[in-house]
């Protein structure tokens, strides 16, 4: 019984000490909850947030309307610019965060739609999970756990026991484990750059992608030959891609050389992308293989490629 009222303790003095730090997001702007990083700086879920402008409401009651500073959509973060007040920043880690191993105690807090502080204790039940972001993205080192949530938790913090930030919830998987994005040393440089309004997007062709089991499939259903490579299933009005003349029913099979297949070779391919090169592609319509120049855009005023 003293080793519960000890927890109890812990986890009380934690969302004490904590609670003015986490803030929800109202109703319009998003659905989920945030964290105060720094001095006017939210860090929360990227797909919990809604438009440009995002009204918050922190522990103490007082709403304030922020800006989104920077996004980070296929990592699921993003910093909102808002008036801190006094609420304090969490504390980063100092080792990084995949160090958490299997049945580490950790602490979830949320504060959903401004509703008010939850913090919940669970356990790591699995380091170094992936899962798909928001647009696709396969996002490593994920941590998953068992401190349960409500809805509207999406962006609020995961802690260690001593208070320190080591991830931002961001998933709920079956049986009601939580994915949380991880946020430790390696990942605070990239979080703060978001907070200064550096809003760094990689490039992207502007298609739909199937992967290659179901290209295989469907050439096969249609007496076309196997090939390796992920099926365009669509691709966007004015996109590189449709200004390269990549169609609907194309199979991808290079990209700059490299064997595409799967979807993260694919990613992995235009991670790599500089905007003054075009990218080649080689690519089967039917039974013949032809070849691609994609051309990017850059955006001079922005310094980064146009999304």
């Amino acid at each position: 019984m003293a080793v519960l009222e000890d927890i109890g303790a812990r986890i009380g003095a934690l969302g004490e000490r904590l609670g003015p730090s986490i803030v929800g997001l109202a109703r319009g702007s998003g659905r989920g909850s945030g964290v105060v990083i720094g001095d006017g700086r939210v860090l929360t879920a990227a797909h919990a947030v809604r438009g440009d402008e995002v009204a918050l409401v922190f522990a103490d009651g007082r709403r304030e309307h922020g800006e989104l500073a920077g996004v980070d959509t296929d990592a699921d973060l993003a910093v909102i610019a808002v008036d801190t007040g006094e609420a304090p920043a969490v504390a980063w880690p100092s080792a990084d965060t995949l160090s958490l191993g299997l049945g580490a105690p950790v602490v979830a807090l949320a504060n959903p739609g401004g509703r008010g502080l939850r913090a919940t204790l669970g356990f790591v039940s699995a380091a170094g999970r992936s899962f798909r972001g928001p647009r696709g993205r396969r996002i490593e080192g994920a941590i998953e756990h068992t401190a349960p949530l409500p809805r509207g938790s999406s962006g609020g913090p995961v802690v260690d026991l001593d208070g320190r930030l080591v991830g931002i919830n961001a998933l709920r998987r079956e049986g009601g484990l939580i994915l949380a994005v991880p946020v430790g040393a390696r990942e605070r440089e990239r979080i703060e750059a978001l907070g200064r309004g550096e809003r760094r997007a990689p490039w992207r062709l502007g298609v739909a992608v199937a992967p290659p089991h179901v290209a295989r499939r469907l050439r096969r259903a249609v007496g076309l030959p196997e090939r390796e490579g992920v099926l365009v299933r669509a691709v966007e009005p004015e996109s590189p891609a449709a200004r390269a003349g990549l169609e609907r029913g194309d199979l991808l099979a290079l990209a700059a050389g490299r064997p595409i297949d799967s979807v993260d070779a694919l990613y992995d391919v235009l991670d790599e992308v500089r905007g003054d090169r075009p990218l080649e592609l080689t690519i089967v319509r039917g039974t013949e293989e032809r070849e691609l120049s994609v051309a990017f855009e850059v955006d001079d005023s922005a310094g980064e490629a146009a999304r």
